[in-house]
């Protein structure tokens, strides 16, 4: 005789778990973004319970790198109206949002906005309108290292005037987007400047976002997650940045068109430019192997083609960094 199974009351629901480094204050996030008191607020663990959308949200205090493996997190609504009492709430509790109508983007036009939680993860808070046949503007959110010698600033972040960690203390700094933030000359030099000073010698430096190649006529006005663009630069102004605050071996590991987006004639284009804090060395001869027939440095000393020249420490350490590294031989002394 078949048995029969009596179908829960409770739906099923969609459980995501996020680490809190305060998890007071993610509790006040969460508490305006959703619109519900916390069904459990302990000192190590709270939950938040929805039943449109039905969801459960588990809060762990645990200071974690942001980003990892997860791209953003999202919540659907069934049309426009419906955002307008979320986002009111988040503003008038003093939480910022970026709000988008009628964009394009993950095949689909779409109103949405754009809210960061106070660990950084990324909240997409949309309505769906139609499917489209093309994907939009939007490339997915960059990716953070888990590493925990990388500190990264992003677009949605506070311009700190000091990076919170000692000198030559970092492996690795990240500017994503830092440089489309609307900050001025000065700002940017600062904060180039700070990278270099948090760096150890040897490590690594990388903007990206979004460059043109002539000065951009006034605020952009772009869709999709570009949409918090406040300013774009020259192509050249990042790479200016970061020599004068003393970086080498600078390069654009990308500078590719974006989907031929254009803003007045001007062509926007995504960049990613490395550079690297010169090693400590001290004077030594190296000999330069190729492929050209003659380099010459940032600094105006020319290399030639399996020629020995003494450089400085400086110079000696900038090119033991890099992409340059295995274009040089560095000379022992007994060699010469």
């Amino acid at each position: 005789m078949p048995t029969s199974v009596t179908p829960s009351a409770a739906p099923p629901r969609f459980h995501v778990g996020l680490h809190a480094a305060d998890l007071a204050r993610s509790v006040q996030f969460y508490r305006v973004l959703l619109g519900v008191e916390p069904l459990k607020h302990l000192q190590d663990y709270a939950r938040f319970e929805l039943d449109r959308p039905a969801l459960a949200l588990g809060l762990y205090p645990n200071s974690q790198p942001p980003g990892g493996s997860l791209n953003h997190v999202g919540i659907r609504f069934p049309d426009s109206q419906a955002l307008v009492a979320v986002q009111r709430r988040l503003e008038e509790a003093g939480i910022a949002t970026q709000r988008q109508e009628g964009v394009e983007c993950c095949y689909s036009r779409q109103t949405k906005f754009w809210v960061t939680d106070p660990d950084r993860v990324l909240w997409e808070i949309y309505a769906k309108h139609e499917d489209v046949e093309h994907s939009g503007f939007d490339d997915a959110p960059v990716v953070v290292p888990a590493a925990q010698t990388t500190w990264q600033h992003r677009l949605t972040d506070p311009t700190p005037e000091r990076i919170p960690h000692v000198d030559a203390s970092l492996d690795e700094v990240q500017f994503e987007g830092t440089f489309n933030a609307g900050l001025n000359a000065d700002q940017l030099a600062a904060i180039a400047a700070e990278a270099y000073r948090a760096l150890k010698p040897g490590g690594q430096v990388s903007v990206h976002g979004l460059v043109a190649d002539r000065p951009f006529p006034g605020t952009p006005q772009l869709p999709g997650l570009a949409s918090m663009v406040r300013s774009v630069p020259v192509e050249s102004e990042p790479l200016e940045r970061l020599r004068e605050a003393g970086f080498a071996n600078l390069y654009f590991e990308k500078l590719s068109d974006v989907h031929c987006f254009q803003v007045g004639g001007v062509e926007l284009r995504q960049a990613k430019l490395l550079g690297w804090k010169p090693l400590d060395e001290s004077p030594r001869e190296v000999l330069y192997k190729g492929p050209y027939e003659s380099v010459v440095s940032d600094c105006g000393q020319a290399f030639r083609r399996g020629e020995a020249v003494r450089v400085s420490g400086r110079l000696a350490g900038a090119l033991r960094t890099g992409p340059v590294a295995g274009h040089f031989v560095f000379l022992k002394s007994n060699e010469r």
